[in-house]
């Protein structure tokens, strides 16, 4: 039983006399590791950046922008010539004075509610979320829907939705005679629970 012991706490202190070897050797190997990869995300958000042609097609455009650094949309304004009362419950389209240059088929810009307008006033997109094709260049315009109970004037050069642009998978459909079997099948709507 004592050598048991005995052998037992050499193997421990052995052990723990290699990890911290190990651990030593280790751990600037891990920072660099880190940095390494640091570095290569940074090159490759680089790499990604797209530029985006704009032309402004009216007077009074604002070209849009994004509020901070770290934000996804840009901000897309109203050019009108004057103020535009939404009223209650009503839709309109408003134009923006930009058209854009999409550089290929695999990108696409998706105009979005700005999230301020839709939970403070009830102003949100008409069709949901909008979609500009990579290979229309005609001007920008959005459609908003006034889902509150009250009027809302939009001023002339308003920040009123938010353009992102995404990668899309330019898919060919395939016609088939069937298609594979899932768990789930066809269950639809609320098929999963509430």
């Amino acid at each position: 039983w004592s050598s048991d012991v005995c052998s037992s706490d050499l193997r421990q202190r052995t052990n723990a006399k290699k990890f911290s070897k190990t651990t030593a050797v280790a751990t600037p190997r891990r920072a660099n590791l880190r940095a390494d990869f640091s570095t290569a995300a940074s090159n490759k958000r680089r790499h990604i950046m797209l530029t985006l042609k704009m032309k402004k097609m009216r007077p009074g455009a604002i070209i849009p922008k994004r509020a901070t650094a770290g934000s996804a949309g840009l901000d897309l304004c109203a050019c009108t010539e004057g103020e535009v009362v939404l009223k209650a419950g009503e839709r309109t389209v408003i134009p923006t004075g930009i058209a854009i240059a999409i550089e290929n088929n695999e990108t696409a810009a998706f105009i979005y509610a700005r999230s301020g307008l839709g939970i403070k006033h009830g102003i949100s997109l008409s069709n949901g979320v909008g979609v500009i094709d990579s290979d229309y260049r005609g001007e920008i315009c959005v459609g908003l829907i006034n889902t509150s109970n009250e009027d809302y004037t939009i001023q002339p050069g308003e920040r009123i939705a938010q353009l992102v642009l995404a990668p899309v998978i330019p898919a060919e459909p395939a016609e088939v005679e069937s298609l594979d079997e899932t768990e789930r099948g066809a269950g639809g709507f609320g098929s999963t629970g509430r």
